[in-house]
């Protein structure tokens, strides 16, 4: 008998190290997903400014497109409104309240579209390196950001031009900003996911995000939708959004605590839903890309 058979049997089993596997142990797939993207936040920096980069390069106008695309959006519905139902708004020019809704319609439906087509568009990436491919869809609606905080700038100018103003409130608008965010980077998550099994799905995307466009009161004030049918709209979770922004940014006004809460609870639970939904389905749809 060696002696290092001699010495393992003198220690007692109770003080003998055993080494343990459990599986229970592992992380979730959502917290490992997370943790990746979070240890890996110098790659997301350089993906947004990729995708930001990417958007304008080939443009004629480059960023100024950010802040041509909600105007001329802005114009084309304003003549069609005033010349056919004449809308008004209370206490505010109809170009004002028209202009803060197309804002964040028109930063959820870029960003949306760039995240669901986020997986596919990086099949060449994926493949062949490891990347967190949490971090494609993040970027590309942190990219989007960008060009809704370039599109506020028309927006405030007009405030001026017409005799709004600017409320002190406007401090208050990463609030809805970041619940619009979220809402945005959960849908786009959950449409990556589709989109990497049935590529239909971006374009069928296209034509729910306009129909979720006319649920909004982006061109329209909530008061002429009856009663009867007003809470569809309010279940509506960008309607929310819509609500608290306009209050920020040009009525002055702190909102109530229920829109508030409805943004934020809304945009936390969308999100963690397209978190859960992608971090369990993007690894089983890798070998179609």
């Amino acid at each position: 008998m060696s002696s290092e058979t001699m010495i393992g049997s003198a220690i007692p089993a109770q003080t003998r190290r055993v080494p343990v596997y459990d599986s229970a142990q592992l992380p979730s797939p959502v917290v490992r997903e997370v943790g990746e993207l979070w240890r890996r936040r110098g790659l997301l920096r350089l993906l947004v400014a990729r995708d930001v980069v990417m958007r304008y390069k080939r443009s004629l106008l480059g960023v100024w497109w950010a802040l041509l695309n909600p105007m001329l959006r802005m114009g084309v519905m304003w003549v069609v409104m005033s010349a056919l139902f004449r809308p008004a708004i209370p206490g505010v020019p109809y170009v004002v309240y028209l202009l803060s809704g197309i804002v964040i319609i028109t930063f959820f439906e870029q960003a949306v579209v760039s995240a669901g087509g986020s997986l596919v568009n990086s099949t060449a990436v994926i493949t062949k390196v490891y990347v967190p491919p949490l971090s494609f869809a993040v970027s590309a609606v942190l990219a989007a950001n960008v060009t809704l905080v370039a599109s506020l700038i028309p927006l405030l100018i007009i405030q001026v031009v017409m005799g709004v103003g600017i409320p002190w409130t406007v401090v208050l608008l990463p609030i809805p900003v970041t619940a619009l965010v979220m809402i945005a980077t959960g849908t786009g998550l959950m449409l990556a996911s589709l989109a990497v099994r049935f590529y239909d799905a971006l374009d069928l995307s296209a034509v729910i995000i306009q129909i979720l466009s006319f649920l909004t009161p982006t061109f329209y004030p909530i008061g002429i939708i009856p009663k009867s049918y007003r809470f569809i709209l309010e279940l509506n979770p960008l309607t929310q959004v819509v609500m608290l922004f306009r209050a920020y940014v040009y009525q002055g006004q702190l909102g109530s605590w229920q829109t508030v809460a409805a943004c934020l609870i809304s945009g936390a639970a969308i999100l963690t839903l397209g978190v859960v939904i992608f971090a369990r389905a993007w690894r089983r749809s890798a070998v179609m890309l």
